[in-house]
């Protein structure tokens, strides 16, 4: 039996058996999962799984497992229980669930900062894939240029051509999960996107003044996105079943169009402004201090799943000014966590606690931090807290030096074809003070051998 059949044996076992999953989704090292009945789970066990790195219990019931392997899994489960990836069981029980989950989303515990960063998060964890993919060959691209490579060149300007093509068309994929997350119809979503970015909004004067394509940015997108969804939703509700396919998505169209144009794209632009111009007055004034903050307290983000909420803000600073400088900084949370987890392998004699070190800092060195997060730094305690003292080290540095990223999707060792301006050895050098003061810190405070009995 392959491992990761035997996985998806083992975590259906815990979960109270392959017929009580209701959905299944998967990003990047997390399986997401909602269930029938939660009773039936057995979430201690759960951990204890080989090849379980972590459970976290939120809106979906997150299972980490790590890159590549989570794919695999997935796929066994979906298999197992009759389901395509995203797609959810037929089961009147689930209401009473859905109802629960939603009375919980109420609770002290969800906050609406929180329940809107993951909203976020929903809309562009679909999209990472081909961000990271793109971000990549943009990146190798530009760094031959950077060597001398002929600009001209006929291989350089494919390549060009297929690390550009997500990020120029991006409003429209994030327009129709905007409308998916938000229970609308994704093509009315996708044209919100077409609205914001459309090349011919610059033959257009509003009060005299012609209208810039892309002004808002992504912000416009989610909003106009999210609106279509709410309009078309109150339409539906007055207008017949025999013409709703002709007047629901017209006057939906046709009311939150002329509102993107009026309001929400100038409204979502001075919005767009002020996020950006601020964190960059951020930067400029406060430095290194304002680096280290930045990058120390990135991991509690990423621990609560909300670390993909900043998406929009990388992208607005891309669409703005071509390059985003917080991006090099936070990157630094997964290289203190690396120096955390080296020091804790040469110290600790504990076999289990090695081997989940051994298959998780590969992966640690390219950016991907949540298997050393969820199955060596958390479960210990004090070595999550001196791997964000070693990240706010390499975050003041990264600060310092302003160095700043062409893209997005990754961060660590996979980051630095992305670097702008040729700073590669700069923010290697910074990748190296983090790992160097997480393993110091871990070293000496972080880590004693009686830790090991938590894992």
């Amino acid at each position: 039996m392959r491992k990761e059949q035997r996985m998806a044996q083992d975590i259906a076992s815990q979960l109270g058996g392959a017929d009580n999953i209701h959905t299944l989704a998967h990003c990047m090292t997390r399986l997401r999962l909602t269930l029938k009945n939660e009773g039936k789970a057995n979430l201690a066990a759960l951990r204890q799984v080989d090849g379980v790195m972590g459970v976290i219990e939120d809106e979906t019931l997150q299972i980490v497992i790590g890159p590549g392997t989570v794919n695999k899994v997935a796929a066994e489960l979906s298999h197992m229980i009759g389901l395509r990836v995203g797609e959810a069981a037929e089961n009147n029980s689930f209401d009473d669930f859905e109802a629960r989950k939603k009375a919980e989303l109420k609770s002290t515990n969800s906050t609406p900062l929180k329940n809107l960063l993951r909203k976020i998060g929903s809309i562009f964890i679909p999209l990472i894939p081909g961000l990271v993919a793109s971000g990549l060959i943009n990146g190798i691209a530009n760094f031959a240029k950077n060597a001398g490579a002929d600009p001209n060149a006929t291989w350089l300007q494919i390549l060009l051509l297929i690390g550009g093509g997500i990020f120029a068309f991006l409003g429209i994929l994030v327009g129709m999960n905007t409308a998916k997350e938000f229970g609308g119809t994704p093509v009315l979503g996708a044209i919100a996107g077409i609205l914001v970015f459309n090349p011919a909004l610059a033959a257009v004067k509003l009060f005299g003044e012609p209208m810039m394509p892309g002004r808002g940015g992504l912000f416009a997108v989610i909003f106009a996105a999210w609106l279509m969804t709410i309009v078309e939703k109150q339409v539906r509700k007055a207008v017949p079943n025999t013409v709703d396919i002709i007047f629901t998505p017209l006057i939906t169209v046709l009311a939150v169009g002329l509102l993107t144009i009026l309001a929400i794209q100038p409204a979502a632009g001075v919005l767009s402004d002020g996020i950006t111009d601020g964190i960059k007055a951020v930067l400029d004034i406060g430095g290194a201090v304002a680096g280290a903050v930045l990058a120390g307290t990135f991991l509690p983000l990423v621990m609560l799943g909300l670390h993909h909420g900043l998406t929009p803000i990388h992208l607005e600073f891309i669409n703005k000014v071509h390059v985003t400088p917080i991006l090099p900084i936070l990157a630094m949370a997964g290289a203190g966590q690396v120096g955390a987890a080296i020091a804790i392998f040469i110290k600790t004699e504990n076999k289990k606690l090695r081997n989940i070190i051994k298959g998780a800092l590969p992966v640690g060195f390219l950016g991907i931090g949540e298997p050393l997060l969820y199955g060596v730094t958390l479960p210990l305690g004090k070595p999550f807290l001196t791997a964000c003292l070693g990240a706010a080290v390499g975050g003041a540095f990264q600060a310092i030096m302003k160095t700043a990223s062409l893209g997005i999707g990754v961060s660590g060792l996979s980051l630095i074809p992305l670097i702008a301006d040729n700073k590669y050895v700069t923010y290697f050098i910074g990748l190296l003070i983090s790992y160097a003061f997480g393993f110091l810190f871990t070293y000496l405070f972080g880590f004693k051998e009686e830790m090991a009995d938590n894992i």
